[in-house]
């Protein structure tokens, strides 16, 4: 599309209903790949322009009078932030613990906790499909029935999860869903907003405003390249769901049985049982080193102490510190994201890698 096709999908001569044709089509690709109708999703940049449209969108839009948030402690920055600016300008803001690490359901909200939480005061509730960095999954069900019950909307942010995991919105009843592109191998850059259609209104107020496209809830000219590419990508996640997420777990599992082989007082962060968290997730910590310190010694192998999107907070992450690590401990951690490219060869590499530069890094301490 970026090399033969120039038009722009606004315009009304052939080049730009070309272009517009194309959108449409991934647009379909998508919303059978995630059980739901092209006319409620809006394609934005990413998953962090998404929550904030959700977000804000929901809680800044003229006719919303109700004034509580609800949310989790482990949640994204790109939820938290948008969250805590509501608070800023009145509205009530709920951020809810999750279970510690040693708990058999770590990383998990509180359920009865979050159902009490959710009245007729409560605007929207925000809660992830699972967490980027320990990769927790979330009792999304129970909690969308309560919502609905007092006329509340639910968002999730499942940057984590298309693609990934079966996401089908048939069965699971979230009003709003953010997605990113470049998390099921599309291009980065480009990302969608799920918005229901259906008796229970969602109304949002737009962040961009002046070109009137997309339902006029987010203006400007459309990436087609990036939705083209969003719309295949997801295609071949979905059809090879089942054979990556077998393929990441025995890599991860093989990843962790070298590092766990080497190092005496090795410790996982998150949920032990290989259901209850994304197939490649895992996340370390590494005793009496510091995580950044053995990332900067081991370049060749892609890991990060936290949040991608917040690697440049010095800060140590707030997942690991919302499930009791200590922040010794959380700083010792270092997350690894295992996915469809990689080889034995290269999870083995990244083993011996790491190995040899901790034994470096406790010998100069």
């Amino acid at each position: 599309m970026l090399v033969e096709e120039f038009g722009n999908a606004s315009s009304q001569h052939a080049f730009g209903q070309a272009a517009a044709s194309a959108v449409q089509g991934a647009g379909e690709s998508i919303a059978a790949a995630l059980s739901v109708q092209p006319r409620e999703l809006i394609f934005t940049s990413g998953a962090t322009e998404s929550n904030v449209l959700a977000i804000q969108g929901v809680c800044g839009h003229p006719r919303q009078k109700r004034r509580k948030v609800i949310t989790v402690a482990t949640e994204h920055p790109a939820v938290l932030e948008p969250i805590a600016r509501l608070g800023s300008a009145g509205f009530e803001t709920v951020v809810l613990p999750v279970y510690a690490q040693g708990h058999p359901q770590v990383g998990r909200v509180d359920l009865e906790a979050m159902l009490a939480a959710i009245d007729e005061d409560t605007a929207l509730v925000s809660v992830m499909w699972a967490n980027n960095e320990i990769g927790t999954l979330q009792p999304l069900t129970a909690i969308a029935e309560r919502c609905h019950e007092v006329g509340a909307l639910l968002h999730c942010d499942a940057t984590q999860a298309v693609g990934r995991l079966p996401v089908d919105l048939s069965v699971v009843d979230v009003d709003l869903l953010s997605a990113a592109a470049h998390k099921f191998y599309g291009p980065k850059g480009v990302g969608l907003l799920f918005v229901r259609q259906t008796a229970r209104r969602v109304r949002l107020r737009p962040m961009i405003e002046g070109g009137g496209q997309q339902q006029g809830l987010r203006a400007g000219t459309l990436n087609v390249p990036g939705i083209v590419a969003m719309g295949r990508a997801l295609e071949i996640a979905v059809a090879q769901l089942d054979s990556d997420n077998q393929h990441v777990r025995d890599l991860r599992d093989r990843l962790w049985q070298h590092l766990d082989g080497a190092i005496e007082g090795l410790q996982a962060n998150g949920p032990e049982r290989t259901g209850d968290r994304l197939a490649g997730n895992l996340n370390v910590m590494f005793p009496r080193v510091e995580g950044e310190a053995l990332m900067s010694a081991t370049p060749s192998v892609a890991c990060s102490s936290g949040s991608a999107c917040n690697s440049r907070d010095p800060e140590p992450s707030h997942v690991l510190l919302a499930i009791g690590r200590s922040e010794a401990e959380a700083r010792s951690s270092l997350r690894f994201g295992v996915g469809r490219f990689n080889t034995v060869a290269e999870i083995d590499a990244a083993a011996e890698r790491l190995i040899a530069s901790y034994r470096r890094l406790r010998a100069m301490a």
